[in-house]
């Protein structure tokens, strides 16, 4: 068996025990484990927030949520990490879609809570800000999910955040958490 085999039998067994149930606010210390590199394995993250390993998308959502658990990124490269090992993968832009969207009250009072793909749940705020950034000729939404993750908003979601949009100071945007976040 190969170290990767390894590192994935060591993963699904950890899953099937009864990991702990994925908390975001009860994440390893990822940024505390400096293994040096295993190696690339075989997983792209694309741009809607599928995870694809060797050509075949990740079906079982709680993997999908150990993966993002040990997610570390270093740079402008991902890795997948343990106290022992460090596995390079591939994200076509950034490893979180922000698949949900809920707007409570109106204009400077309201809040906009966003949850992603992988079932973080934030709200819009000076801890969590909502940007607008130049990738690939046009600009897009992100917002900040964790520490070093953005994560895309969804068209969909986009769209119903921009119906909230207003005039302010010559710019349109959206109001959160008291704080106005531009969208061009």
């Amino acid at each position: 068996m190969s170290k990767v085999e390894d590192f994935f039998q060591g993963l699904f067994a950890e899953s099937e025990q009864g990991l702990k149930r994925y908390d975001q606010h009860n994440l390893p210390p990822v940024e505390k484990w400096n293994p040096p590199l295993s190696g690339d394995i075989d997983i792209v993250i694309k741009r809607n927030g599928d995870w694809i390993h060797e050509g075949r998308k990740i079906e079982r959502h709680s993997l999908v949520q150990l993966f993002a658990s040990i997610l570390k990124k270093e740079s402008d490269e991902y890795f997948l990490v343990t106290p022992a090992e460090k596995w390079r993968l591939q994200v076509e832009d950034v490893p979180f879609v922000i698949t949900q969207i809920s707007i409570k009250g109106e204009q400077q009072e309201q809040c906009i809570d966003l949850k992603s793909n992988i079932g973080d749940s934030i709200t819009v705020s000076v801890n969590h800000p909502l940007t607008m950034m130049e990738k690939e000729s046009h600009s897009k939404p992100y917002v900040l999910l964790r520490s070093d993750f953005h994560a895309l908003l969804h068209r969909n979601v986009f769209y119903e955040l921009a119906e909230k949009a207003v005039e302010h100071k010559g710019g349109y945007g959206v109001w959160s958490d008291g704080i106005f976040f531009a969208l061009e």
